[in-house]
């Protein structure tokens, strides 16, 4: 693979695991966001890391897919915990 190819797999990469960590915050006020949570310890450890793994653009493509579909999931939960909140702070 071409050194600029790495590059390029590395940013897009770098990409979807910053994505999947900027929502910590919002994950730690789920109900079961704890469960997942857990995981981003691993994920920081592997974005730490990321530059001495070697990847294909299918590899790319398939964590790409995975940010996706993990980001839909959430949509739902985090939809409804925006909707909570923005009730609790109704003047009645």
């Amino acid at each position: 693979m071409a050194d600029s190819d790495s590059v390029k797999h590395l940013v897009r990469i770098t990409n979807c695991l910053q994505t999947i960590l900027d929502l910590e915050s919002q994950l730690e006020k789920l109900e079961h966001g704890n469960s997942l949570l857990d995981e981003f310890a691993v994920l920081k450890s592997f974005l730490e890391k990321i530059d001495k793994v070697e990847l294909s653009e299918r590899d790319v493509e398939r964590i790409e897919k995975a940010t996706s579909n993990f980001l839909k999931e959430l949509e739902g939960p985090l939809n409804r915990q925006a909707g909570r909140k923005k009730a609790g702070r109704r003047l009645q």
